[in-house]
């Protein structure tokens, strides 16, 4: 059965964290094409704000698929890291949208500081959750969350998280 794949990006996203699981996801569909293989196609789009034009980490540019308000279903859901979540976790619009769009997802998923967002917008709230090394202390003195340290990816439930940016498209594959 085909999924709808929402990346949410946003300003000073990090563009491997959610670029590395797309790779993933997308070459899926063109593996199926290669064999011939019947199942229908995943869906995977970005989705933003307010639409438009996101600048992540890097500089790089990327406009985005949907806005909330006009984001379709989506059945996983991934939020990447980056400096951006830092402004973004103080941002009610962004947290209600991840809150509202993860309770309808087979899969809520993070890649590195993404797990901020997830565990502040309610999916990953009181479950075991994973993040970049770097920022594990900071995630864990939140106090929402219980942080794993030195692993690659938690499930815990429906909800996924990875610790970095290999870790995502390692997360990725185990989705696909």
């Amino acid at each position: 059965m085909a999924s709808t794949i929402g990346s949410l990006i946003f300003d000073d996203a990090e563009e491997l964290d959610f670029v590395g699981p797309w790779e993933v996801f997308t070459m899926s569909n063109e593996t199926r094409d290669h064999l011939r293989d019947a199942t229908p196609k995943d869906r995977v789009l970005t989705v933003s704000q307010n639409g438009g034009t996101i600048k992540c980490a890097k500089g790089m540019r990327v406009i985005a698929d949907h806005s909330f308000a006009d984001c379709p279903p989506i059945d996983v859901l991934l939020v990447p890291g980056g400096q951006g979540t830092r402004r973004e976790v103080e941002n009610p619009a962004m947290l209600e949208w991840i809150a509202k769009t993860a309770v309808n997802c087979t899969w809520a998923t993070s890649v590195c500081t993404g797990s901020l967002l997830l565990t502040e917008a309610g999916p990953a709230a009181g479950r075991r959750v994973t993040t970049h090394w770097g920022f594990a202390d900071q995630l864990t003195a939140r106090g929402k969350a219980t942080v794993l340290k030195n692993v690659r990816y938690v499930r815990d439930g429906n909800v996924v998280t990875a610790a970095g940016v290999s870790a995502g498209i390692d997360m990725a594959l185990w989705l696909g």
